[in-house]
């Protein structure tokens, strides 16, 4: 900071709601949250605050006057803000009166004092002795498996991670197919305590969103806790001893080891093993053919005639990159997805935007709430189903049919053809599948001369190409593969056997279900991050699901550190009520409704992926356990119910 910076160049990049309580910060003075400066928002396709006439001005102008006496050192030091003036602030950003269950789950997600309920606490001496005798294994480094290392050395307590890959990263370490970028804003898809005020796109791009969970391995030195390149064959739980004893291989050499842990975290992720569709003549292909997720970088594409099959969020993004070298590109389409219009998606952060983050004090933590709060709950009504509703089967009720008018006309628009526009709207309801991001490059890219979008059904793969039912043949240099991970097929292969010698995977018999999506009867101090019914469709950030999960988790092991016991199952009871709850709200949702097929159903039709309910529910069900919840037993007997 030691040239003057231009104000007024940096004040045009500004998120104005995010700058007045920014203001109120530096000057302590609540009567800046003017009503005539309270913005209003667009629901699509940014969230756009709008402003009265002036109010745009006046916001800079008492920006430009409070900085330049900060940067000066004339600025006094304000005041602690009141918990009546937060409340008034987190109104002012929302643009609405804030319910009132929704302030304590928003207060601690912001965080103004840097202390939140995620952060472990394991001060007393008793905690502490009982943290070192606790040894924990954890599966997976990506994004989960990262965190809970990171909260299990903030509580003291010995894990080692177990990873098959030679890095950190996860899906960001193996997805490096061309334009693989995140869909959800990096301000918010980010740890909430380690914010990155140099993002230089507002939806990172894969080289940079492994760049970042590389450096965070590196800040709090993770890579002492992890074993690269290692494999976990199966698991069982050793009653006599209350101990998990986990199998794992060295994938280099081949050995194979015993490793006994207290409890098990598996934070392996849903989508990371890839699904080759069923299609007659599959492996018949002479030519090169792989899966998006395992993109084969030694193919050169250019000047070839190139087949996709599939439309999901990797062909949105792969697409675009290829088909301005391929000599044809042929896109195989079952059934559209849902593309919400975002002009930025590609754009970067301007530099007014990064210096505000960096300097003006709370901007950064407002800017994430404002984009956290704009996701939130929000959008949930849009996809929840009139009870009763006898209208057209291409949406669930009336909002849903509403926002879906809004943005099939929107993409109507943009595709300028009737033929196209057929194409790409789906005809299933808004929310029924995994909803896109697009700033008009998929498009684009269709209407290229050298590229085909076709709704022909495949009926075989063949040495040539692809062959499809209204007797065409398609020839092809290669195949590329959109089409998907075994979402469904939770901790898969890995086997693992609980109390009695009972089976992960026969218990639930092709229906993963789990407590709060972490927990199982019959397989004590098991813990699931990202498991069964804990993906979300419209509403927050994945990274926001497992922060709450793994609260949850070091929780439980504390609990077990105060009571003395060995381990911890679930009820039951507890667990089947539980299901039954999500059960019925996700039947309600436009994912949940019957004419709608997707990885969110398993074979039976049943949403294993979903979360119903809105975050403040997921935040508050998982601040700690409850001990009623649970069996509590040490080594060979029963503490406690």
């Amino acid at each position: 900071m030691s040239a003057t910076p231009d104000l007024d160049r940096i004040l045009l990049d500004a998120h104005l709601p995010a700058l007045v309580l920014s203001l109120v910060h530096m000057t302590g003075d609540a009567s800046l949250l003017k009503a005539e400066w309270q913005p209003t928002y667009n629901a699509f396709p940014r969230g756009e605050p709008i402003f009265p006439p002036g109010a745009e001005d006046a916001i800079r102008a008492k920006a430009k006057e409070v900085l330049a006496a900060k940067l000066a050192g004339k600025l006094p030091p304000a005041p602690p803000l009141s918990p009546e003036t937060t409340r008034k602030m987190i109104n002012f950003i929302a643009g609405a009166d804030v319910p009132p269950e929704y302030l304590p789950f928003l207060q601690d997600e912001l965080a103004i004092d840097g202390e939140s309920s995620k952060n472990p606490h394991w001060e007393t001496p008793a905690l502490k002795g009982a943290a070192s005798k606790l040894k924990v294994l954890v599966v997976g480094a990506g994004m989960s498996g990262m965190l809970t290392s990171i909260r299990l050395n903030q509580a003291g307590v010995s894990h080692v991670v177990i990873e098959e890959n030679a890095d950190v990263g996860g899906t960001w370490l193996k997805n490096t197919y061309p334009g693989c970028r995140v869909d959800n804003s990096n301000h918010m898809y980010s740890y909430s305590f380690e914010q990155n005020h140099g993002w230089p796109f507002h939806f990172s791009p894969q080289p940079v969103l492994l760049e970042y969970f590389q450096g965070i391995a590196k800040k709090y030195d993770l890579k002492k806790n992890i074993r690269f390149q290692t494999t976990v064959l199966d698991m069982a739980f050793d009653e006599a001893r209350d101990l998990w004893r986990v199998r794992v291989r060295d994938n280099k050499s081949g050995a194979e080891e015993v490793i006994e842990a207290n409890a098990v975290v598996t934070a392996v992720g849903q989508l990371n093993r890839p699904r080759m569709p069923d299609i007659k003549g599959r492996e018949s292909f002479k030519g090169p053919a792989f899966h998006s997720a395992e993109w084969r970088h030694d193919v050169d594409l250019t000047g070839k005639r190139v087949g996709v099959i599939g439309t999901g969020a990797s062909a949105y993004q792969f697409v675009p990159e290829i088909a301005g070298k391929v000599k044809s590109l042929t896109v195989f389409q079952r059934t559209p997805p849902w593309a919400f219009p975002v002009p930025h998606y590609h754009e970067t952060v301007p530099d007014g935007m990064k210096w505000l983050l960096e300097h003006a004090p709370m901007y950064d933590k407002w800017y994430r709430f404002f984009l956290f709060w704009m996701s939130t709950d929000g959008l949930l009504q849009a996809v929840r189903a009139d009870e009763g509703w006898n209208g057209p089967s291409t949406a669930v009720g009336q909002v849903n049919q509403m926002f879906r008018e809004m943005i099939a006309g929107a993409l109507a628009e943009s595709a300028g053809d009737p033929a196209l526009a057929e194409k790409i709207i789906p005809t299933y309801p808004l929310g029924g599948k995994r909803g896109l991001l697009d700033n008009g490059v998929w498009l684009e890219a269709l209407k290229r001369p050298n590229v085909e979008l076709t709704t022909s059904k495949i009926a075989e793969i063949n040495e040539a190409g692809i062959k499809t039912e209204d007797g065409t043949q398609h020839d092809f240099d290669v195949l590329i593969y959109g089409t998907g991970f075994h979402a469904s097929k939770f901790l898969m292969p890995m086997k693992i056997k609980g109390r009695g010698g009972r089976d992960l995977h026969e218990t639930w018999g092709g229906e993963p279900r789990a407590y709060l999506g972490m927990t199982t009867p019959g397989f004590p101090n098991l813990f699931m991050i990202y498991g069964p019914n804990t993906n979300i469709v419209v509403n927050g950030s994945i990274i926001f699901f497992s922060e709450c999960s793994v609260r949850y988790i070091v929780n439980s092991l504390k609990l077990l550190a105060e009571t003395g016991a060995g381990s911890m199952e679930v009820r039951q009871d507890v667990h089947d009520a539980f299901n039954v709850r999500v059960d019925a709200e996700n039947a309600k949702m436009a994912w949940g409704a019957p004419q709608v097929t997707s990885w969110y159903k398993n074979e039976t039709g049943r949403v294993t992926q979903n979360w119903p309910f809105a975050l403040v529910d997921y935040w508050r069900a998982t601040l700690a356990p409850d001990p009623k919840d649970f069996m509590l037993h040490k080594a060979g007997a029963k503490v406690a119910a």
